[in-house]
């Protein structure tokens, strides 16, 4: 998987890169707000993530680490090995994955959340729709025979209707909306909060994802399980990818699907709400609609659901957010731009093959090359959390390459000035 050095070093400073047990003593990584802190940091010095990396960055990071009240940037900097461990695992999963760096991370969240959108993306199956909009459909996990037949019947008039269908991919009404939509042939995006390596190899998300229909992302690590605050958390990503909403239940003042539609209707505002009213009174559904939510008018055909969303375009309250990338230049989008009668799903990416030793010596040479000098295989050896032949075969590299010259008596290398 080629990643750009921007992307490496996000990574490195807020992705957890599970690949099994990890040690009492890993790094802690920078949360999202003092991401928002470090990019903002970089940003008023006309500097990207990837200056870290350089070889004489070390007065860079003691400038930023003395600034802000962070975690140490050092250790979480160094973790080139476990990082190139992640993506050869990614890679061979058909996982991609887009920082705020990249061009082609989605711009709805760029646009709509700023600094407020996730560092890092991590997704399986088309990544274009992620920029369609659509109908997000989100619920209760808990719910009745009437609720589920309701809600995919949803999925599927927005299927019909060539609306992307976006939701959370949760047990209940999340799991139903995508699967009305999915069985009628339908675009479908799944925001997960957990476990999106284990939900990319099921065998019921394997057509789609591969013939580009569908896409599952997250902004959490591809192993990480369920945490209840991600949960809520990313329910910003689901409305933000959105051109409306529409919540078919939820407890009242407790759960993710309540903070979520709170947090949308009292603050963010990003798009138009409605709720089912259902003929039995709800007393969440009665809040959401005192809050500013519509009532679901149950569109009953294709032309009346694209009355329902194309009408929630037009009023959408004009609410621009803040706006801190992590570089540059981000190319703009048709924010209306969704599938039509005659689009064929875009094929996905083709998985990119990957020669581990080759990654690793990438990722890691700037790292060996920074070290104090002069250096042995032991130096790098425990410095890196590598065996000694390990070492022994990124500095011959080195030295081959011309980065490093090899010294006697007693052997140690160092490093050659360009």
């Amino acid at each position: 998987m080629s990643i750009s050095s921007n992307t490496q070093a996000i990574l490195l400073l807020t992705a957890p890169l599970i690949n099994g047990h990890r040690g009492k003593d890993a790094p802690k990584t920078l949360s999202q707000g003092q991401y928002r802190k470090v990019a903002k940091f970089l940003h008023e010095r006309a500097l990207s993530p990837s200056d870290f990396l350089l070889q004489d960055a070390s007065p860079l990071i003691d400038e930023c680490q003395s600034s802000l009240e962070i975690p140490p940037l050092v250790p979480l900097l160094g973790r080139g090995f476990q990082l190139s461990q992640a993506l050869e695992r990614w890679s061979q999963r058909s996982i991609w994955v887009l920082s705020r760096a990249d061009a082609d991370y989605p711009q709805r969240l760029r646009k709509r959340l700023g600094d407020l959108a996730p560092p890092v993306l991590y997704g399986c199956g088309n990544p274009a729709l992620l920029n369609r909009g659509g109908l997000a459909v989100v619920g209760s996990r808990n719910i009745s025979d009437e609720i589920i037949r309701f809600t995919n019947d949803v999925g599927r008039l927005a299927a019909n209707a060539n609306f992307v269908l976006i939701s959370g991919g949760a047990r209940g009404v999340d799991q139903a909306a995508m699967q009305g939509a999915g069985e009628t042939g339908g675009y479908v995006v799944g925001i997960l909060a957990d476990s999106l390596e284990r939900a990319s190899l099921k065998h019921e998300h394997r057509e789609a994802l591969q013939n580009g229909s569908m896409v599952l992302c997250s902004p959490y690590d591809p192993k990480a399980g369920f945490i209840a605050g991600h949960a809520m958390q990313r329910n910003k990503f689901i409305y933000a990818l959105s051109d409306a909403a529409l919540v078919v239940n939820s407890d009242y003042k407790k759960g993710g699907t309540w903070t979520g539609a709170v947090e949308q209707l009292d603050k963010l505002k990003l798009v138009p709400i409605f709720v089912r009213t259902g003929s039995q009174p709800n007393q969440a559904m009665g809040s959401l609609l005192n809050k500013g939510a519509s009532q679901w008018p149950c569109p009953r055909n294709v032309k009346e659901l694209i009355s329902v969303i194309d009408t929630s375009k037009i009023t959408m309250p004009n609410t621009p957010q803040s706006n801190l990338f992590d570089s540059p230049n981000h190319p703009s989008i048709n924010e209306h731009d969704r599938p039509t009668s005659n689009d064929k799903p875009s094929k996905p990416p083709k998985p990119s093959t990957i020669d581990p030793a080759e990654s690793l010596f990438m990722l890691v040479q700037n790292l060996i090359l920074d070290m104090e000098m002069p250096i042995n295989e032991e130096t790098v050896s425990k410095k890196l959390d590598v065996s000694k032949t390990q070492a022994r075969k990124w500095i011959i590299s080195l030295c081959e390459s011309e980065k490093l010259q090899k010294k006697t008596r007693p052997v140690r290398y160092t490093r050659i000035d360009s």
